[in-house]
């Protein structure tokens, strides 16, 4: 009952929205023919209530399909008779599929899409995404709230928050804080790569919550400038880089900066699938950040599961899913609190791009799905390279090599069973051990090893693609795409995010939900 009536309210929502541009559509001209939600009147806009809360939640890499194949996955494991029948009609014993398992924000009332464009390419980077997210502004590829010249800076959500309503302000992400995605909310460089520099607006910034991955290049790209954890320290930062340490960090602590304890790859968090139940999880991390910033004003979180892209640049479905429920549990934690707020509170949930061109279906196994053998999978590619290292240190055979992927993908060459191996596939496994067997710097690759492999460990990339394939997904690409992304809305405001249109609009409708002044 509750999804026909969160579809009908947004129906009903949809429908007010296109009677009212109906109602004006003889006042106000239309100046372009690109997709774009009319702005708020005066009159409407002072009619409406701004949020005190708003959380921003960004799924990096997340689009549409990385959305269906977590909420198919977690519908496939609670399916069990389902999964348990034969896929032929004549054979399925009546089984029948009960669909998908929703996430936690596909039952917001109010959903849109964005458009992703930059101002070079349909299939734009984390950093010009972000900036149009954060300011109403396109850039290229690789800049962070600067226009195409690299020499004006663009104004922020998150400073302006600070600036003109004087909200505290949190940044989280599962990836580096002075990554492209959450330095998009307080930096202004011309190239995402400046880490340093982007460090230092980071500890300039004056926010209120820093948390998630270390900082790359803390000490400059030659290692020779002054410690950024030491100039927040000095800038009045309490800088916490164990659980202990972020556990004592409270309502009290005047501007917080909490590093991950147990970092991994690049440090960042490590990925939810390798997570262990003694590390923070991205959902704790938003709920120190609202024990923080909660004060009698308001606040404005913005949180990145970051790793989610990651794992889709590495075709790593099985991570990707476990990341994208890792987001939604954070999400819950918003959720939960706007329960306890709820006529002060604007949740917004959507991407920046989509990476790898995930699909949901594959040539070879047709209409069938099996997103059940995904949990077979237990750990990320990071970890299995670890794993390939210690072979090649080893000097293991591939008999050796087989028996780590079953343990670990349960891909197997018993015959008869789910996952068995045929024996195209087997070749493909032992060509990729043997390029994976040769030290790095000493691998010559052909253009077909970079198509296959994409720059990463062969073997790791070959054991991923065919647990994938045999579930009924496949990846068309290692970088980013150029799809719609989904705009999930609820409370205050929300309304407002109906629609198709541009990712600079979601800016451009948070400032209007704000009661912010536009320059």
């Amino acid at each position: 009952m509750k999804k026909i009536a969160t579809a009908l309210l947004s129906c009903a929502l949809a429908a007010a929205t296109l009677a009212g541009c109906a109602a004006n559509a003889a006042q106000v001209p239309q100046e372009s023919q690109e997709p774009h939600t009319a702005a708020l009147t005066a009159t409407a806009a002072a009619s409406v209530k701004s949020p005190k809360y708003v959380f921003l939640f960004i799924g990096d890499g997340m689009s549409y399909p990385q959305i269906q194949s977590t909420s198919d996955y977690l519908g496939a494991l609670k399916d069990a008779d389902y999964w348990q029948a034969q896929p032929s009609l004549d054979d399925n014993q009546g089984a029948i599929l009960d669909g998908p398992e929703y996430l936690n924000f596909m039952n917001f009332e109010a959903a849109g899409s964005a458009v992703t464009y930059d101002s070079n390419s349909f299939a734009p980077d984390s950093a010009s995404t972000a900036t149009s997210i954060s300011t109403g502004h396109k850039t290229y590829s690789g800049s962070i709230n600067v226009d195409e010249t690299g020499t004006i800076e663009y104004e922020t959500i998150a400073e302006q928050l600070k600036a003109q309503k004087g909200y505290e302000i949190g940044v989280i992400t599962s990836v580096n804080l002075n990554h492209a995605t959450p330095a998009a909310f307080y930096a202004h460089q011309a190239s995402r790569s400046s880490y340093y520099e982007i460090g230092l607006e980071m500890v300039e910034s004056d926010f209120d919550y820093f948390a998630g991955g270390g900082l790359l290049d803390p000490t400059g790209s030659e290692g020779d400038q002054t410690d950024l954890y030491q100039l927040a320290q000095e800038a009045g930062y309490t800088v916490a880089r164990t659980y202990a340490e972020a556990d004592a960090i409270s309502a009290d602590t005047d501007k917080a900066i909490i590093i991950e304890e147990n970092l991994a790859d690049s440090d960042a968090i490590p990925y939810e699938i390798d997570r262990t139940d003694d590390m923070w999880s991205l959902a704790d991390y938003v709920e120190k950040g609202i024990e923080v910033l909660d004060n009698d004003t308001g606040f404005f979180m913005m949180c990145e599961g970051g790793k989610i892209d990651w794992a889709c640049h590495a075709n790593d479905a099985g991570s990707s899913i476990h990341d994208t429920q890792a987001l939604a549990d954070a999400v819950q934690v918003a959720i939960d609190f706007a329960a306890e707020h709820p006529d002060e509170t604007l949740i917004l949930v959507t991407g920046d791009h989509e990476t790898g061109g995930l699909t949901i279906g594959f040539a070879a196994t047709a209409y069938d799905t099996h997103f059940d053998y995904l949990q077979n999978q237990k750990m990320s590619f990071v970890d299995f390279d670890k794993e390939i290292v210690k072979l090649r240190e080893e000097k293991a055979d591939f008999a050796k090599a087989l028996e780590v992927i079953e343990a670990n993908y349960g891909l197997t060459t018993t015959a008869d069973q789910p996952l068995t191996l045929t024996e195209e596939e087997l070749t493909r496994i032992e060509n990729a051990f043997d390029l994976s067997m040769i030290d790095p710097a000493s691998r010559a690759l052909t253009e077909n090893d970079q198509l296959l492999y994409g720059g990463y460990e062969p073997l790791s990339m070959a054991v991923s693609h065919i647990l994938n394939n045999k579930a009924g997904i496949a990846y068309t690409s290692y970088a980013h795409t150029g799809l719609l992304l989904p705009v999930y809305a609820t409370g205050v405001g929300a309304e407002a995010f109906i629609g198709s249109y541009d990712n600079t609009d979601i800016f451009h409708k948070t400032m209007e939900v704000m009661g912010l002044t536009e320059e």
